[in-house]
C-alpha cells in the first residue's frame, strides 16, 4: 500500500522558443495529471505563465516545495526549457526528479520547431549529472500515450521508497545470533549516510512486553481467536497464547520506539524463552505492513520496507 505521495510540478521553457506554446502545455500536462489523480503543487502563482525559467522564480519555488513538503520533482519541459535553473532547484530540493518533454509536431514551413523539448531535455540531464543530482526521465512522448501514465505511476513509487527509506526506525529484539556473521551491519553507517536509526532492546524487554501484554491488553485474546479462525493449529494453547502475545508485544514495542520494521534475534534464545518459533507473529505484523526479518537482519528489513 503506497503512502499519499506530493510532487512538486514545474513546467520550464527557454525564452528563444514558443511562450505561448509553452504555457499551453503547462496546461495541459496540469489536466493530465489531474485526470491521472497525482497529488501536486503548482507554481502558477509564482509568475504569470507558471514556469520556470529564471533563477529569482526559482528561489520562490524552492521555498514554496519546501513549505509544501513535496515528495518528488516533476519539470515537464514545455519547450527546450532552461536546464541550469531547473538544475539548481533539483539540487536544493534534494527529492527523486523526474524529466519529460512532449513530442514536437513537424516544423513549420520556415523549418522551425515550436518546442524542441528533446534536446532541452538533453541539456538538462547533462548539467543534473554536473550537479551530481540522480533523475530519471521519461521518453518523449504524448499526453494520453500509455508510456505517459506508466512513467508517472513508477515515478510516485520510486518516491514512496525513497520517502520511506530516508525515514526508516527498525526495532533491533537482540543482538544477531553469533553463527549468522552475513547479517552483521554498520549502525552509523546507516544513521549518517540514509538517516536509518536502530532502536535496540535485549531480549528481556521483550519477555517483559509480552507478560504485560497477556495480562492487559485485550489483542492477545483478538488474535488468538483470529488464528483459529484463518489458520490450521498443530500447537497448544499455552504455545497459541505465546504466539499472539509475542506479535501483540512487538507491535507494541515498535509503536512505542516509533519504528516501521523488527529485526528479531528469533534462533534460539526466544525458543528458550518462550517455547515457540516467532515466525507466524512475524508474518502477522508483516501482514499489518510493519514487516518483521530474523536473525536481526537489518539490511533484510530495510530491503521489506522499500519492497
Amino acid at each position: 500500500m503506497m503512502s499519499k505521495i506530493k510532487l512538486g510540478y514545474a513546467p520550464t521553457r527557454r525564452s528563444i522558443f514558443s511562450a505561448p506554446d509553452a504555457v499551453k502545455y503547462r496546461g495541459l500536462t496540469k489536466d493530465r495529471l489531474i485526470e491521472l489523480g497525482v497529488d501536486f503543487v503548482d507554481i502558477d502563482d509564482i509568475n504569470e505563465e507558471g514556469l520556470l525559467y529564471n533563477d529569482a522564480d526559482m528561489k520562490r519555488i524552492l521555498e514554496k516545495f519546501k513549505a509544501e513538503k513535496v515528495d518528488g520533482l516533476f519539470i515537464p519541459h514545455c519547450n527546450f526549457g532552461t536546464e541550469y535553473v531547473c538544475s539548481r532547484l533539483a539540487r536544493e530540493l534534494g527529492v527523486p526528479v523526474l524529466l519529460w518533454g512532449p513530442r514536437d509536431e513537424r516544423p513549420d514551413e520556415n523549418g522551425i520547431r515550436l518546442r524542441d523539448s528533446q534536446c532541452g531535455l538533453f541539456a538538462t540531464g547533462k548539467v543534473l549529472r554536473r550537479f551530481q543530482v540522480p533523475f530519471t526521465y521519461m521518453t518523449n512522448c504524448r499526453l494520453n500515450d500509455p508510456e505517459f501514465e506508466r512513467g508517472i505511476r513508477d515515478f510516485l513509487r520510486v518516491c514512496n521508497v525513497v520517502k520511506t527509506f530516508y525515514h526508516t526506525r527498525i526495532l533491533q529484539i537482540a543482538p544477531r545470533p553469533f553463527d549468522f556473521w552475513t547479517t552483521m551491519c554498520n549502525e552509523g553507517e546507516l544513521l549518517e549516510k540514509f538517516n536509518i536509526q536502530l532502536s535496540p532492546i535485549p531480549m528481556p524487554e521483550l519477555t517483559k512486553a509480552i507478560r504485560i501484554a497477556k495480562e492487559t491488553d485485550p489483542a492477545v485474546k483478538e488474535t488468538m481467536e483470529f488464528l483459529r479462525e484463518n489458520a490450521i493449529l498443530e500447537v497448544n494453547e499455552q504455545e497459541l497464547e505465546n504466539i499472539a502475545a509475542l506479535k501483540v508485544a512487538m507491535k507494541n514495542l515498535a509503536s512505542f520506539y516509533g519504528c516501521n520494521a523488527i529485526a528479531i534475534q528469533c534462533w534460539t534464545a526466544l525458543q528458550d524463552e518462550l517455547g515457540i518459533m516467532p515466525c507466524c507473529a512475524n508474518s502477522l505484523l508483516t501482514e499489518e505492513k510493519i514487516p518483521v526479518v530474523c536473525e536481526t537482519d537489518i539490511h533484510g528489513a530495510i530491503t521489506s520496507i522499500m519492497v
